[in-house]
């Protein structure tokens, strides 16, 4: 196995995670009304199902570019 691949599979995950965080925190801006931590620790699932949709669709958009 060559070092180049293990690195860039390591650079794509980091990019990912990234790109997760910054996706999270911008929706996070644009709803202003919702304290997503606030509902979260409350046990609110929809919230919950809602950011879990938000990350499964950052995680497709993002193994679609890699290939």
């Amino acid at each position: 196995m060559e070092l180049r691949v293990i690195g860039l599979n390591f650079l794509y995950a980091i990019l990912g995670v990234v790109l997760m965080f910054v996706s999270y925190r911008l929706i996070d801006i644009l709803t202003p009304s919702v304290d997503f931590q606030a509902e979260l620790k409350n046990g609110n699932v929809a919230v919950a199902i809602f950011i879990a949709a938000l990350f499964l669709a950052i995680a497709i958009i993002i193994g679609g570019a890699l290939n």
